[in-house]
């Protein structure tokens, strides 16, 4: 039922959307609107535009599945702030791209060890945050479940 929670961390901030309780929240106080996006925290709580905000940053946090998810899932958030398991991103490496004014590296010392065919993807942002795993398995959508949160 994930209605445990055993908080590490709690930081507060101001609403700067309309935020439903144990959805992700974005660093300006918004409700994530996009899949895959980073997170500031799971929102303790609901808030309107302008009012005080608690977040769950570090530890467990009960949040919403916006479908089934396995025990154990690393998760992700879908485009309204819930929990969705985490893609497998060797299909999505071939769409990353070279920075404008960089230059490609195509040595397995320069981009890493090859692991299954898929180079391995490090440093600055990956193009899936993971939020953390599921404790609990969800059957379907809007079921709260406990999450351990990662950074």
């Amino acid at each position: 039922m994930g209605q445990q929670r055993i908080s590490i961390l709690d930081l507060s901030t101001v609403a700067t959307s309309i935020v439903a309780a144990y959805r992700g929240v974005d660093f300006n106080g918004a409700q994530i609107t996009a899949a895959n996006a980073k997170i500031y925290g799971i929102s303790k709580h609901a808030a309107a535009i302008g009012e005080a905000l608690e977040l769950g940053v570090l530890g467990t946090m009960t949040c919403e599945a916006g479908a089934a998810i396995t025990k154990g899932a690393a998760l992700a958030m879908d485009t309204t702030g819930r929990v969705v398991a985490a893609t497998t991103l060797t299909a999505a490496v071939g769409s990353l791209a070279v920075g404008t004014g960089a230059v490609a590296m195509t040595s397995t010392a320069a981009n890493g060890a090859v692991i299954t065919g898929a180079p391995t993807l490090t440093g600055g942002d990956l193009p899936q945050f993971i939020v953390g795993h599921a404790l609990e398995a969800a059957g379907a959508a809007g079921a709260f479940i406990e999450v351990l949160l990662s950074r």
